[in-house]
């Protein structure tokens, strides 16, 4: 069997189609969602409609957190004095355009989701999380120590540790198990910008993960967010892709 892990949607619904059209177009069934479906384009509300619509179980990211509780924003070390400034009247944009109804779906996500299956004789244990097992707010890059991943793999009892949060996809064998990032749908940092999501393929003796990378028109997206009360700097994002 397959399944398909999608995340970091960041209100980009070119970008959510693309990648849900795929998907369907592979006749996968399952398809679950890491999270973070808000901010820096200009479709939450659309974003949000299409997963609760195709019934996609999804957990919280940090993001989705912050526009349903109204919380503080946490800042990130790694920004410029200026991105930090423009990321916060993009995400209280947010918090000013997604509906109650929305909201009230974005603060009953799940913190995590433990999938269980049995194949024959085997029995396959996969962890989705949207960034870390312990924190939606902290990042596990591919440059991590193996140990990192191996204690949190031991620690969970999974097969699979699956994330998001960072943008950026990779897969890594630790001995018979995996850590994966299935990367971002609609904020991909990676350079060619594309789309990503994850497919996994579960048999008896083995899981085998393939991250999928899809073009869309990055020039729409460039051009509503211009169009919109989005600070440009998220707009120039999409420059020259």
């Amino acid at each position: 069997m397959r399944i398909a892990i999608i995340s970091d949607i960041h209100g980009n619904l070119p970008a959510l189609i693309n990648v849900l059209d795929d998907i369907q177009a592979r006749e996968i069934q399952q398809v679950y969602c890491l999270g973070d479906l808000t901010d820096f384009a200009p479709w939450p509300n659309e974003c949000i409609h299409l997963i609760k619509t195709l019934n996609i179980p999804c957990i919280q990211g940090n993001h989705d957190q912050w526009i349903a509780e109204d919380s503080a924003i946490v800042s990130l070390a790694h920004h410029s004095p200026e991105e930090a400034r423009v990321r916060e009247i993009a995400i209280n944009h947010s918090k000013a355009i997604v509906t109650g109804d929305n909201k009230i779906f974005l603060g009953e996500l799940p913190f995590q989701i433990r999938l269980d299956y049995r194949i024959g004789n085997k029995h396959w244990q996969i962890l989705l999380v949207h960034a870390h097992p312990d924190s939606n707010n902290q990042h596990l890059y591919e440059d991590e120590p193996d140990e990192t991943f191996a204690f949190l793999l031991e620690r969970e009892q999974a097969d699979a540790l699956v994330m998001g949060h960072t943008h950026y996809s990779f897969i890594k064998a630790i001995d018979t198990k995996w850590a994966i990032n299935c990367g971002s749908v609609g904020r991909s940092k990676e350079a060619n910008r594309d789309a990503s999501y994850l497919i996994i393929e579960i048999c008896k003796d083995r899981i085998v993960p393939e991250i999928i990378q899809l073009d869309f028109n990055k020039s729409s997206v460039r051009n509503a967010i211009k169009n919109s009360d989005i600070p440009d700097f998220y707009a120039d994002f999409w420059d020259a892709k």
